[in-house]
């Protein structure tokens, strides 16, 4: 792909809930691309109704084109109904935020999400990017994803979102050689203060991660009792969940998984 290409769609990642329209400058600041440069983009993608400028405002909002294709793709190779049952029952069943995330290109975007009914909880946006380093979502598909995703993130920016997160390339990668080893991955205070966040890698055809699901936790909540409860609930979402989209772990992870279950008393 060329880096045209890669810039102009990298340009769609900034949108979000939260963030749903941008301004030609704004845009221009985030992605560090020159501003006419971000125009030409912006124009080519709204052409192809991927993104749409508003009259009065003249922001940028993600056009129909988006829900277009994403339409077929659910329809094609259906992610929600499969999810998002599961991730309810994953909430209820812990009684915190569950969520899922998938790669998409070189981020981890969250599909779907199924908010904890306490007061004190923890919140996702859809569609929020999340970080690989500083999250158990990402440290899990890291771990058991495609090797060249671990050397592009060790090799890239890794930005302390707090400050508990693990910046040293060195140390990100022992942590990730720890999940290897166990099976799930957690973050505690890593990626937002008082979060604490379990996840197990969602694989695809290949045997490979292409995600995760994570149950989110205020940690000053988070006891022995509950993250050995969170384990159980999330290997098992995440088995599900891998079934569901037709994918299959590795030899080697469905034994490991099948020992920690063991090891929690659930086999």
């Amino acid at each position: 792909m060329s880096s045209t290409v890669t810039k102009a769609l990298g340009l769609l990642e900034y949108f979000s809930e939260e963030e749903p329209e941008f301004g030609l400058s704004e845009l221009a600041r985030r992605s560090g691309v020159d501003k006419a440069a971000v125009h030409r983009m912006m124009n080519a993608m709204a052409e192809s109704g991927l993104v749409e400028q508003q009259v009065d405002t003249r922001m940028y909002r993600l056009g129909a084109g988006v829900l277009r294709l994403a339409r077929v793709r659910e329809t094609a190779f259906p992610i929600g109904s499969i999810v998002h049952p599961i991730l309810d029952g994953l909430s209820q069943e812990t009684g915190e935020t569950a969520h899922a995330s998938l790669v998409s290109g070189r981020s981890l975007a969250n599909i779907g999400t199924s908010e904890s009914k306490k007061g004190n909880r923890v919140s996702l946006v859809a569609g929020e990017v999340l970080p690989f380093h500083s999250t158990a979502s990402g440290l899990a598909t890291m771990a058991f994803g495609d090797p060249k995703l671990m050397t592009r993130v060790l090799s890239g920016p890794l930005l302390a979102r707090t400050a508990h997160t693990v910046t040293d390339p060195d140390e990100l990668r022992a942590r990730v050689q720890s999940v290897q080893k166990i099976g799930f991955a957690e973050s505690d205070h890593t990626n937002e203060e008082d979060v604490h966040g379990i996840a197990a890698p969602l694989f695809d055809r290949m045997g490979q991660a292409c995600g995760a699901v994570s149950v989110s936790t205020p940690s000053h909540r988070m006891t022995e009792a509950q993250r050995n409860l969170t384990i159980a609930a999330v290997m098992t979402a995440a088995q599900t969940i891998t079934a569901g989209m037709g994918g299959q772990p590795s030899r080697a992870y469905g034994e490991l998984a099948a020992r920690v279950m063991e090891d929690l008393g659930l086999q």
